[in-house]
């Protein structure tokens, strides 16, 4: 469902396309709005979603919101990780 275009090393996330499972989709969307409302008044300044949120209108913040919970969902199954709220990716060598 997260689309990506990447060429020459730059990778390009694109947003949620409509191929793929409606019913996931539907329920990432949900989930994501969902969460917008319950944290819109509890959000930190610096905060990813905040910072969307003061970009975008709601229903792309909650796209955006979606879109990322893919990924990190993909990401997890991917490499059979558990989730971790404090993991940051090792830095990579050039």
């Amino acid at each position: 469902m997260p689309r990506q275009h990447s060429s020459g090393g730059k990778a390009n996330l694109q947003g949620i396309s409509k191929r793929g499972d409606t019913y996931l989709r539907t329920l990432l969307v949900q989930g994501a709005r969902s969460v917008i409302l319950s944290a819109a008044k509890k959000l930190e300044a610096t905060s990813w979603l905040h910072k969307i949120m003061e970009r975008r209108n709601t229903n792309v913040a909650a796209i955006a919101l979606a879109n990322k919970n893919a990924r990190t969902v993909w990401a997890l199954l991917a490499h059979d990780r558990e989730f971790r709220p404090d993991y940051s990716p090792s830095a990579v060598a050039s």
